[in-house]
C-alpha cells in the first residue's frame, strides 16, 4: 500500500506543478487588477486620522449634547454635504468653517471641558495643514453652506449656540475626516 501511495504522490507533483504554474499568473493578474480598482485614501492633515484626536473631538461634542435643551438637539447647524460634489471644494468648504470655529467659536468655550485646549491644538493642526495643502478658506466666506451655519448660529442665544456648535464639533470633524483627502491607486502608493 504504501508503494502505491509513494508512486501516486510521484505521479501527482508534476501535474501539481503544473497546475500551480498555471494558475499562479492568473491568481498575480486578479489581484494586481483588484488593487488598481480600489483607491486608498490619503489624509490632507494627519491629525485627521489620529485616534487621540478623534476621541478628544467626540469627548468635547459629547459632553457639549449633554448640555443642550431639547429645542437645541432639533437644530442642525452644519449643512449635510452632497458626497457628488467635488471632494476638494467641501474640504475647503469645512476648513473654511474650521477656521471660524477656531477663531469664534472654541475660544468662548475653552474651560468648559478638560480636553478642549488638546481640541484647539489639534484642530489648529488640521487647519494649517490644509491651508498648505492649497485649502484658501477666505475664498468660502461667501458660499451658501457657510453663510447658512452662521445665520442658525446667529439666531440661537449666543452661549446655547456657542454650546451647540462645539456639539457638532463631531460632524464637522467627520466632514473633514471623509472629504480632505487625496484618492491614490493601491499601486501607487
Amino acid at each position: 500500500m504504501k508503494t502505491f501511495a509513494a508512486s501516486l504522490a510521484s505521479l501527482l507533483r508534476p501535474a501539481a506543478a503544473a497546475v500551480m504554474m498555471l494558475l499562479l499568473p492568473l491568481l498575480l493578474i486578479g489581484w494586481a487588477e483588484q488593487a488598481v480598482a480600489h483607491p486608498v485614501s490619503k489624509a490632507l492633515s494627519p491629525a485627521l486620522h489620529s485616534p487621540e484626536t478623534y476621541d478628544t473631538v467626540h469627548k468635547v461634542a459629547q459632553h457639549a449634547q449633554s448640555l443642550q435643551t431639547e429645542d437645541d438637539s432639533s437644530v442642525r447647524l452644519l449643512a449635510r454635504v452632497n458626497p457628488n460634489e467635488d471632494s476638494l471644494k467641501i474640504c475647503c468648504l469645512h476648513a473654511n468653517i474650521l477656521d471660524f470655529y477656531l477663531n469664534n467659536i472654541l475660544r468662548h468655550h475653552q474651560s468648559a471641558h478638560p480636553r478642549m485646549h488638546q481640541l484647539e491644538t489639534d484642530l489648529s493642526r488640521v487647519s494649517l495643514d490644509l491651508q498648505n495643502q492649497g485649502c484658501n478658506v477666505t475664498h468660502y466666506h461667501d458660499h451658501h453652506h457657510a453663510v447658512e451655519f452662521i445665520k442658525k448660529l446667529n439666531k440661537m442665544e449666543s452661549g446655547r449656540g456657542i454650546i451647540k456648535a462645539v456639539g457638532e464639533i463631531d460632524i464637522l470633524f467627520t466632514y473633514l475626516q471623509d472629504f480632505c483627502v487625496v484618492k491614490h491607486n493601491a499601486t501607487a502608493v
